[in-house]
């Protein structure tokens, strides 16, 4: 028998890169591959392919149902998600992470919206604040199938409740493709948690002192997202 020649496997890995370019706050379009430049440790890489297509979404839904989201809180993040809802498209898939003083996720990433709003309506507020553990599941959720991963989280406190430490998550946010913006409401400082996962993952933190134009900067996460190049 002739000697055997070892076989060597290679392969070539793609990151992808999910890329929001403004100019005066308005989204720029018509970008190629050859107007973007990515350093890793300050060594350039190669752009191999930029696209800004309106590739499938898949929105997750994290919302804090702690005990103070009642009354007019609640009605206005249940109108809230309920437009963004209506606003996706065919192709796109929505889900729900609700956190109290536990996380609960249902339904999962489906494309029928009715099954999302349904859920959302039945949601009652009670307990305290998992917000990290929340924002962990929301991130694995996001990726658990073929899209663009957009995690909206609301929250109108700070974590009281969480048994992940907000390092380890924030090191997961890092390595998502998923990215996160997020809503936090009525706290008279910085969300800290939140303001470092949206800085990690690409998106954005809106603070407000109210939840009445909730409906308004839900839709503007929206729209603001599908104009990312990738």
């Amino acid at each position: 028998a002739q000697d055997q020649l070892p076989t060597f496997s290679s392969r070539v890995e793609a990151v992808r890169v999910d890329a929001l370019v403004t100019d005066g706050g308005r989204p720029v379009r018509g970008l190629r591959a050859a107007d973007f430049e990515v350093l890793d440790n300050g060594v350039r890489q190669t752009v191999d392919f930029v696209s800004a297509e309106q590739l499938p979404l898949n929105v997750v839904f994290t919302f804090d149902l702690s005990g103070s989201i009642v009354g007019e809180r609640l009605a206005n993040l249940r109108e809230a998600s309920h437009a963004v809802l209506d606003g996706l498209k065919a192709d796109d898939q929505a889900a729900l992470v609700t956190f109290d003083n536990a996380v609960l996720v249902g339904p999962g990433l489906t494309r029928d919206v009715r099954l999302v709003k349904a859920a959302i309506d039945r949601a009652e507020p009670t307990g305290n604040t998992s917000l990290v553990d929340a924002s962990f599941a929301g991130l694995m959720l996001a990726e658990a199938d073929v899209g663009r991963g957009l995690v909206i989280v609301f929250s109108d406190g700070v974590d009281t409740a969480s048994w992940l430490g907000s390092k380890a998550v924030l090191d997961v946010a890092k390595r998502s493709d998923a990215v996160v913006y997020a809503v936090s409401a009525g706290l008279n400082r910085r969300a800290e948690f939140l303001g470092d996962l949206t800085d990690q993952t690409g998106g954005r933190l809106y603070t407000i002192e109210s939840t009445r134009d909730l409906r308004a900067v839900f839709l503007e996460v929206l729209e603001e997202f599908r104009q990312r190049y990738l």
